[in-house]
């Protein structure tokens, strides 16, 4: 096995990058499955707030981790059990602004990365390929709970944010306490992207075809077409969400930063296999390219009124998760469920953190 400073000086993400061994691909070989969706102890209710109560973290911090200085919020008591949300695209950090104080009233540190290319985040060379294929967003994460000194965390995430967590659930299960998905198993198979869907599921997806041309580039490089062409996808994607515009504000200032075209123009065109990602992570994408399995507890949730949810109330990915689980519909919810229904997005992560304990597979099962 390759030698872990070896390894680290290779990936450029520094000694303290522990979890990026490839002993985290290699867990202890049981195959057996449980459907239970019990708690173990009883979880607490989180108090209903009304989306929008809260609009800001207070002061943001960053710290250096991997390739980037990462921005994010903190919330909660700094030993309390850790929480790490991810938010997806064209969001920010915004997304959990009234689920970060919920879950900090119940006793959790609650860390809000920016993803990389997003808000305050920056990468540290100007020579780092400006890369957003699934598994650097990961080992992004990964190196950020290593800088925090985080060996440990419940995974809670939509969009971008879900295939994140997904992944590093997947293939570093050891840093994952629990995790919530929404909508459900989102790891990309590029191979598998290449395929048609059904017409009406590939409408959804304009914007992914439009990013695959120049225009859609440029388009994404001019400050006002890049706002306007956010702000339509946010009405489309969640039509029962009636935002203000302070609220869609206080998120586009995180599409300010200077890669963030690069990083969402690169993300799109490489899960159609347009775009060539960096070697360093082919290992990686070998593995995620099976559809690894997730033995963390999880709790999956399908928004109703999101385009993207699959038929079948889960059906489509529910062997994919074979430790404790259990699945959860909202209706008349959007696709930026942790914002639209905060309540519920919070009160899955404390009922997640209650589940039994999770079993241990080969990620490579499939």
């Amino acid at each position: 096995m390759i030698s872990r400073r070896a390894f680290n000086t290779f990936f450029g993400i520094g000694t303290g990058a522990v979890a990026t061994s490839l002993a985290g691909l290699k867990v202890n070989r049981r195959t057996s499955s449980t459907n239970l969706s019990e708690s173990s102890t009883p979880a607490p209710t989180v108090p209903t707030v009304t989306p929008g109560t809260h609009t800001s973290f207070g002061k943001l911090k960053t710290i250096r981790a991997g390739v980037l200085d990462i921005g994010y919020a903190e919330a909660g008591p700094a030993h309390g059990p850790v929480v790490i949300c991810l938010h997806g695209w064209p969001y920010d950090i915004h997304s959990f602004v009234d689920v970060a104080p919920l879950l900090a009233a119940q006793g959790y540190r609650v860390v809000v990365p920016y993803l990389r290319g997003h808000g305050t985040t920056r990468f540290l060379s100007s020579k780092t390929m400006r890369n957003a294929q699934q598994s650097a967003i990961a080992l992004d994460i990964i190196a950020l709970m290593d800088a925090l000194k985080i060996h440990e965390a419940v995974l809670a995430g939509f969009d971008w944010g879900s295939r994140t967590a997904d992944i590093i659930a997947a293939l570093w299960p050891e840093r994952v306490k629990a995790l919530v998905s929404v909508s459900g198993y989102l790891i990309t198979d590029v191979e598998a992207q290449k395929k048609p869907l059904p017409p009406k599921a590939e409408y959804t997806w304009w914007y992914q075809f439009y990013f695959s041309t120049e225009r859609g580039r440029l388009a994404m490089e001019d400050k006002t077409y890049r706002r306007d062409l956010c702000r339509l996808v946010w009405g489309i994607v969640s039509p029962t969400w009636h935002f203000d515009n302070a609220t869609f504000e206080r998120t586009a200032t995180a599409f300010e930063n200077p890669d963030y075209a690069a990083i969402v123009i690169h993300n799109y065109r490489w899960r159609l296999g347009l775009a060539d990602g960096e070697r360093r992570y082919d290992r990686y994408e070998k593995v995620l390219a099976t559809r690894p399995v997730i033995t963390v507890p999880t709790i999956t949730l399908d928004p109703e009124r999101d385009p993207f949810t699959a038929p079948g109330n889960g059906a489509s990915y529910r062997d994919r998760f074979i430790g404790t689980y259990a699945h959860r519909a909202l209706p008349g919810i959007g696709h930026n469920l942790p914002q639209e229904a905060p309540t519920a997005f919070a009160q899955a992560v404390v009922d997640v953190d209650h589940f039994e304990s999770r079993i241990e597979a080969d990620p490579h099962r499939s």
